[in-house]
């Protein structure tokens, strides 16, 4: 940059009165957490697995700038309470991937809500149109000044939420009527599919994946028991928006970690072979083709698919 380019001195002045009143701001929502048990470090690294899936060690390091001594540390701690567990990374057996236990879940439940409570509080002084004038602005920010390794990931994976079964139900049937022209008894299965998976969840043993990009829903899988020895993948699907980013195969990817790390013997799953990506990613990873049968559903004449991967 050369000095005919630099910015007027009113505009670095307001980037700096900005800056002075935002850190304020997150001064006061970070008090709230100062009152757990944790310090606010910890809290963050909390507030990080509890929202992200497959993250290492590093992943935490770099994103929350944090020294890796520090981190390994912190970690070391948050075993010994039993609030992590780890398991190592499909492609790169040199690296674990941390989680949450559910003790972990349990002791970030009051930290989130307060957090949740203060941010509620923050926007609940505004008019609803102003507050989304004001996430709308926020986005805008992050747009202008993420930094260049952003696009790299530019989704995160968290687990399921209020509002998201009615939101994948209704994109899953919207896009395969659209996309093979299957009819509405698809959608009701993935509804079907969904309540059951909340109702009988056993977080010891299932887990769900919700891709999220710009907080908007782009894809999801899920993994439940069949037996003590199998598990079966559930409903993989990726926004149109969101295909290209790797988010179909880094959801498989997770529940073959999320399988093996359980102790499962087999990951199972049911398709048609229509869906050739998906198909595509199942090869890519190892599933086997084992078994293969015609059937009429959701309006259509269809091959139904059982693809096996032995852990």
């Amino acid at each position: 940059m050369t000095v005919h380019n630099l910015p007027n001195k009113h505009l670095i002045d307001a980037v700096r009165a900005f800056n002075r009143f935002y850190t304020r701001q997150i001064g006061l929502l970070d008090e709230g957490l100062l009152k757990s048990a944790f310090s606010l470090t910890e809290a963050r690294v909390l507030y990080e697995l509890a929202h992200r899936d497959g993250l290492t060690a590093t992943d935490l390091g770099r994103d929350l700038g944090l020294d890796a001594g520090y981190v390994s540390r912190l970690l070391k701690k948050f075993e010994r309470l039993h609030l992590i567990s780890r398991s190592t990374v499909v492609s790169d057996a040199r690296q674990s991937s941390i989680a949450l236990t559910a003790a972990g879940r349990n002791a970030f439940a009051p930290l989130n809500k307060d957090s949740h409570d203060q941010v509620a509080a923050l926007l609940d002084r505004l008019p609803a149109s102003e507050q989304d004038r004001l996430v709308k602005s926020m986005r805008t920010v992050q747009a202008l000044l993420g930094e260049s390794a952003e696009p790299r990931i530019p989704y995160l994976l968290r687990p399921l939420q209020v509002g998201d079964i009615g939101w994948i139900t209704r994109r899953q049937g919207m896009l395969y009527a659209q996309d093979y022209g299957w009819d509405e008894t698809y959608e009701a299965l993935v509804a079907e599919i969904l309540a059951a998976f909340v109702k009988s969840f056993d977080p010891k043993w299932e887990r769900s994946w919700i891709a999220e990009r710009d907080g908007e829903v782009v894809g999801s899988v899920f993994v439940v028991r069949k037996s003590d020895q199998v598990a079966k993948l559930r409903l993989l699907y990726v926004e149109p928006s969101a295909r290209g980013l790797g988010i179909g195969r880094r959801l498989v990817e997770e529940c073959i970690g999320f399988a093996r790390a359980k102790g499962y013997k087999t990951l199972t799953l049911w398709t048609n072979d229509i869906l050739i990506a998906a198909r595509h990613i199942y090869q890519a990873v190892g599933f086997k083709l084992t078994e293969e049968e015609p059937h009429h559903s959701f309006g259509k004449d269809l091959v139904g698919q059982t693809w096996d991967l032995e852990l």
